[in-house]
């Protein structure tokens, strides 16, 4: 598989559609950190990570059945779509299920923030276009600052070390806390982001 290490992902694409279909492995592989990254955001908002995460396997999958060369947008941005989708889509149902406002929930990833949309509507009306992608960049970074002013010093250093895909066991072992401590600082975390939200 180091042979693939030099390739972009457009090429490797390419490849799989020639027929080595092994490099699909490989891709799910290289993308599994960036799913745990959504996964681990969407899980401080509702969702549980585990099953999140197989969620977002399942949308990289889907980005690599049907990516085209001939988008406008790349494999790596086509891939963050596809894995928001089909993570909104998982909060969707689970949402059905416990008679949830889909609106309750507010993405953490910087391709999910929409100002004033709710799950239904990112999942219908997302714009693949670098613009919007921008856009929703800039949102994200305010929000970012206005949930970092409601945080205490700890609670930043654990949303950082959280959305950069470590789990509870490695934020404790970072910060020299118990991972229960962890735990209670994400639950924290959780209560002031679905605040946030209420407060608009």
């Amino acid at each position: 598989m180091k042979a693939y290490d030099a390739l972009s992902d457009e090429k490797l694409i390419e490849q799989l559609r020639q027929g080595r279909t092994e490099i699909t492995d490989y891709i799910l592989e290289k993308y599994k950190p960036l799913v745990r990254k959504r996964a681990n955001a969407m899980y401080l908002i509702g969702g549980e990570t585990e099953d999140l995460i197989q969620e977002g396997m399942i949308g990289l999958f889907k980005a690599i059945r049907d990516y085209r060369d001939d988008r406008d947008t790349g494999f790596y941005h086509f891939a963050e779509i596809c894995i928001n989708r089909q993570l909104y889509s998982a909060l969707e149902a689970s949402n059905r299920k416990k008679h949830i406002p889909l609106n309750s929930y507010i993405s953490l990833s910087a391709q999910g923030m929409a100002a004033g949309r709710n799950v239904e509507e990112e999942i219908l009306g997302h714009s693949e276009s670098p613009e919007q992608i921008m856009i929703e960049q800039e949102v994200w970074e305010e929000f970012r600052q206005r949930l970092t002013g409601n945080l205490s010093k700890m609670e930043n250093q654990v949303l950082h070390l959280y959305l950069d895909g470590n789990n509870y066991i490695q934020i404790a072992k970072r910060m020299d806390k118990s991972p229960k401590s962890i735990d209670n600082a994400l639950q924290r975390i959780r209560q002031k982001v679905r605040q946030m939200k209420l407060e608009g």
